[in-house]
């Protein structure tokens, strides 16, 4: 039997209701996380990166990426770093902290990569050392795969996607994962680790055997390695 027009105006108040409220969760944790960004490790901990207003970029929390470096632990040392979405470049520049031999950093804005370049100044982190790419990132890794470059760590935190119960999701997360340039990135024993919503239900491919799911509220990690 077919719903009523009351019914069917009720079931849609409370899906836009539930869209407008995780989208506003979503902008006021933009705005605390751009007010005290911050290095949390290694030789520049503690020095402020810049993140532009705005629901534009959306930064790794803190309290998440000292999580993830935890687990990393001394893994980071002498690492090729790849960092996708790089937003403000935080990521990247954590791992330069830590003792990382380099890093790329793929970002599509050129206005968000005019804070990056700005980040890495006031980090005071060696320029040799981090590499800027201004372009999207399915562009960009078939050109490095093409390359032959090869990664030890991959981080990716890109924007969330929407919520995706009963359907396949369309998010950049799921795209990353489908990607088939992205394990022909990673070294061998090298890690993928990939930043997504709670609500963002991914499905991970063969390719990929999942060894560890951080959970944080809203934001989950995973760290992938090639199966």
């Amino acid at each position: 039997m077919g719903k009523s027009g009351a019914e069917a105006t009720a079931v849609q108040t409370l899906r836009d209701y539930d869209a407008y409220s995780a989208n506003f969760t979503d902008f006021l944790r933009c705005l605390l996380q751009a007010a005290a960004m911050r290095i949390i490790g290694g030789i520049a901990a503690n020095r402020l990166l810049k993140a532009p207003k705005g629901l534009d970029v959306r930064p790794t929390p803190d309290l998440v990426r000292q999580a993830v470096f935890n687990s990393l632990g001394e893994r980071v040392l002498d690492a090729r770093v790849l960092e996708l979405f790089g937003g403000t470049g935080a990521l990247s520049l954590e791992c330069l902290s830590r003792g990382a031999a380099d890093a790329v950093c793929v970002e599509l804005s050129t206005r968000h990569a005019r804070f990056i370049e700005q980040n890495v100044i006031d980090a005071k982190l060696p320029k040799e050392k981090f590499h800027l790419r201004v372009q999207d990132v399915f562009v960009a890794m078939p050109q490095l795969a093409s390359a032959g470059t090869t990664f030890d760590l991959i981080l990716a935190d890109p924007p969330y996607g929407e919520k995706n119960i009963g359907k396949r999701s369309e998010s950049f997360a799921q795209r990353l994962l489908d990607d088939t340039d992205l394990p022909k990135l990673l070294a061998p024993g090298g890690l993928f680790i990939l930043g997504h919503a709670k609500r963002d239900t991914l499905e991970v491919p063969p390719v990929w055997d999942e060894r560890k799911l951080m959970k944080h509220g809203d934001s989950w990690m995973r760290f992938l390695r090639l199966a």
